[in-house]
């Protein structure tokens, strides 16, 4: 297969059962950093929506009775043709999105992975012979395609959002509809386009791009062909889109809302601190799931790590996504920038202290905002019980490990979490005593192909990455043979 370019990668109507499809309606998509519309996108509506269920439910059969085998070959092919289109992908993923292609590379390769992780797990899904009961039965477990799945998927990473849904719901024999973001639904269309092109049959993977969320998303919910739904974002939606499931008891996924902690200890290696934290906070601008929100940092070393963390954060680069050597870029929308302004400000109501940035940067963009600073916050502020989303470290004190665990722990989220420290009885201690679904120990970057992705109390339940991704695709089934005396 010939490498694609942008511009013939960048498809721009639904695709369902292997065809492009139109619809009378059509919405734009714009360039964060410029403004520019980029693209004329179909509006899907419910109708649309049901058509590409009843497509997935059509394959499903022919799907799920292929060896799995077979299924891994399709999905190597379709990790190996990102690869070779990962240029490509980035300048579409940079052009809606805002983040550096650089950025937008890695994630490329990022997302990809899950692709060539669940083609392994597929040829990987083993059951149990379970010990005898009686002389004359035997029994034996089997695990098997939930069946038709569905899943919603966000705007900051629109790439590896969806491969991480739809790579182990393919290896598991399931069939698919996503309704990607309004905001970046670029990304699923070209990876559909590539999809199709390394032979993966029609109705196996549809993609529905729409502005009425309400609508399609409530037939993703609601169908009764769907058997399992994925969704991530906000605990509120999620909340919302669990209940419409309930009444079909539907399996699944939900990666919701978070406020990871990133505390240092007064043991902690500064340096690699700040290392750590530049990248656990500023990786697509703060606009991401797991990204470091309250910093907590032990009174003994506050200073000294506020002044290294001020040097390091003076030399980022903000710019637009094509430049080169760029940390980050736009923060997606006016909504995303009025929310870090709003959040700065009542911080410095309640007497906290910007020490740098605190500013958008207009002569980039309206979009662009300056990496930030402030130290001076409490428990209690709403910068501290919100998702900041955007470039901004906001620093509080503690004094000794109970009141940061404590501090730690005193919220309903617990996706990521984050601490720094070198004694070996602490990290053990610690360790143990976070509440969060994944936890970086010196370590700022924690998510990986290999690794479990999820959270727990209101940040979500389900898995994804893994093999636990995997089991959240199959049906557990329990046979017993008698008569055999």
């Amino acid at each position: 297969m010939s490498a694609h370019s942008m511009k013939s990668l960048t498809k721009t109507n639904a695709f369902i059962d292997g065809h492009w499809v139109p619809a009378d309606q059509r919405f734009e998509v714009t360039n964060p950093a410029t403004g520019e519309v980029i693209a004329e996108v179909a509006d899907a509506d419910t109708v649309l929506a049901e058509r590409a269920v009843e497509a997935a439910y059509n394959a499903l059969e022919g799907w799920r009775t292929k060896p799995a085998k077979y299924r891994a070959d399709l999905l190597r092919k379709w990790y190996n043709a990102m690869l070779e289109n990962k240029q490509a992908l980035a300048e579409i993923m940079s052009a809606e999105q805002g983040k550096p292609i650089a950025e937008a590379a890695g994630e490329i390769e990022y997302g990809a992975s899950f692709v060539d992780w669940f083609a392994g797990e597929a040829e990987r899904t083993y059951g149990d012979v379970l010990p005898v009961t009686d002389s004359d039965k035997r029994s034996w477990i089997i695990k098997q395609p939930v069946g038709v799945c569905s899943a919603i998927t966000p705007w900051n990473f629109p790439n590896a959002m969806i491969t991480r849904k739809v790579a182990p719901a393919l290896a598991a024999g399931c069939t698919i509809v996503v309704k990607p973001p309004q905001l970046t639904p670029l990304s699923a269309l070209a990876i559909a386009q590539l999809a199709n092109e390394v032979g993966i049959p029609d109705g196996v993977l549809n993609i529905v791009p729409t502005t009425d969320s309400k609508g399609v998303g409530e037939v993703l919910t609601t169908h009764p062909r769907i058997r399992k739904f994925s969704f991530t974002g906000s605990t509120a939606v999620g909340k919302q889109l669990m209940k419409q499931c309930a009444d079909s008891i539907k399996k699944l996924s939900l990666e919701l809302g978070g406020n990871a902690p990133f505390i240092v200890f007064d043991d902690a290696d500064l340096d690699v601190a700040v290392e750590q934290l530049l990248t656990a906070k500023f990786r697509n601008a703060g606009q991401t799931c797991i990204a470091a929100n309250r910093i907590l940092v032990q009174e003994a070393v506050q200073d000294e790590f506020l002044d290294k963390l001020k040097t390091a954060i003076s030399k980022l680069k903000v710019a637009r996504g094509n430049a080169d050597e760029v940390d980050y870029g736009p923060l997606i929308d006016q909504d995303a920038i009025d929310k870090v302004k709003r959040l700065q400000q009542s911080a410095l109501d309640d007497g906290a202290e910007i020490l740098c940035g605190g500013k958008v940067l207009d002569e980039i963009g309206p979009l662009f905002y300056a990496p930030t600073l402030i130290k001076g916050v409490t428990p209690e502020m709403d910068i501290s019980k919100e998702e900041i989303f955007g470039p901004v470290v906001a620093v509080q004190s503690f004094s000794d490990e109970a009141e940061g665990i404590r501090h730690a722990n005193d919220t309903p989220y617990g996706l990521a979490g984050y601490f720094c420290a070198t004694d070996m009885k602490r990290i053990y201690r610690v360790s143990e005593l976070l509440e969060c679904g994944m936890l970086g120990v010196n370590a700022g970057a924690i998510s990986h192909a290999y690794n479990s992705f999820g959270g727990v109390k209101q940040s979500g339940i389900g898995r994804e990455g893994s093999r636990y991704g995997l089991a959240e695709y199959q049906e557990t089934k329990t046979i017993t043979l008698g008569d055999l005396g």
